[in-house]
């Protein structure tokens, strides 16, 4: 069988299936891509065994039909430094020996049998299917996925809870340390019956990557152990966290009298600058707020570094000091867009909570951030 394709669109296409592979896989085949060609449609198959991420594409034109693996890394590398062009794919249905005929050249590859490519699994049973704007998506992982956590004790805090009800969705990322819960009022329960589920950190980085603005609703299909998340282009399938996710609304602070609003953009550069000089290990940053001021400072004892930034704010409360870890508060601010923010405070022990001074239309953005204890 052969067929011909633009080797610009065929290559962008591999490097972001490429994105699933792992790079310690129990099955040798999966380190490649599984190659499906029936008349002028080539489906294209990546996996790690709990992720699976399929394309197609419209090849230009096609004699034969059937399937075959190639090594992801070396197709990959073969054609990224061919400039764009039409390329032609030569595979002989015996051995599966691949020839890419090029303008100037041509390359060869030995692949493997299609059929040995292992089958993942999907969705089943009793499913739920709810459409998402794929804007909304964006925001919701985009916006979240930052403060997902690594902890293998508690696996559940290691992806972005997708809490929908009848009313919204709600999209909730926390470490312990810091919370995300962006709700979105555009997307309801089909069903009016609220469901859930937890999508791991890696596919939903894998969807941050592919997701296009612009195209059509992402149709999300989930049970209790699988989603399916069919895009434009794209379809991405992958086991779901089990358990039971915290309830994040009990953490969140409803009483904080005290609240500052802040240019964003100069507060995240004067973050910056300070935390230069800030122990290495802890990261503190203080933050002293008194009327219309906000003084950030750092300190680092045992090299005897110090830095102090004033910022204008609106303000008009008592005077409080209140630390944070300085990473995690730049993180937190840079993942809202709007032009200022608003810090709610209660007292120095409490959480702090960040929200934009202007939410986006239909959404409900607040960031939690839990103090670091000061000294004096």
């Amino acid at each position: 069988m052969n067929f011909s394709i633009s080797s610009t669109t065929f290559c962008n296409r591999l490097q972001t299936l490429n994105k699933v592979i792992s790079s310690k896989n129990s099955i040798a085949i999966l380190d490649s891509i599984l190659f499906e060609l029936q008349d002028n449609i080539l489906k294209m198959t990546a996996s790690d065994g709990d992720i699976t991420l399929v394309s197609t594409l419209e090849v230009n034109s096609a004699e034969g039909s059937g399937k075959f693996a190639l090594n992801a890394s070396q197709i990959i590398n073969g054609l990224k430094e061919i400039s764009d062009q039409p390329i032609r794919l030569s595979i002989d249905d015996n051995d599966f020996k691949v020839v890419i005929k090029y303008q100037n050249g041509k390359c060869e590859f030995v692949g493997q049998s299609g059929e040995e490519y292992p089958t993942p699994k999907g969705v089943e049973g009793e499913a739920k299917t709810v459409s998402i704007p794929t804007s909304v998506l964006i925001g919701g992982i985009g916006k979240s996925i930052f403060a997902t956590a690594d902890d293998e004790l508690r696996p559940v805090m290691n992806g972005i809870y997708f809490d929908i009800l009848p009313d919204s969705i709600t999209f909730v990322a926390s470490d312990g340390h810091k919370l995300v819960r962006n709700r979105n009022f555009s997307v309801t329960s089909p069903d009016q019956i609220p469901n859930s589920f937890i999508l791991p950190k890696k596919p939903a980085k894998t969807l941050k990557d592919i997701l296009v603005k612009d195209s059509d609703d992402a149709i999300v299909t989930f049970d209790e152990n699988c989603a399916e998340i069919k895009l434009d282009n794209y379809i991405l399938t992958c086991r779901l966290i089990e358990g039971r996710y915290p309830n994040y609304n009990s953490v969140i602070p409803k009483d904080n009298p005290y609240k500052v609003r802040i240019d964003r953009q100069t507060l995240i550069s004067a973050l910056r600058r300070v935390l230069v000089f800030a122990n290495t290990s802890t990261n503190l940053i203080k933050i002293k707020i008194s009327a219309g001021t906000v003084v950030i400072s750092s300190q680092d004892v045992d090299y005897s570094t110090r830095a102090e930034e004033s910022i204008a704010c609106e303000y008009d409360g008592n005077t409080m000091n209140i630390g944070f870890k300085g990473t995690f508060l730049i993180d937190i601010l840079s993942s809202i867009s709007s032009n200022e923010v608003v810090l709610e405070l209660a007292d120095p022990s409490r959480a702090g909570v960040i929200v934009p001074a202007e939410q986006e239309e239909n959404e409900d953005l607040l960031m939690l951030l839990m103090p670091m204890m000061l000294n004096d």
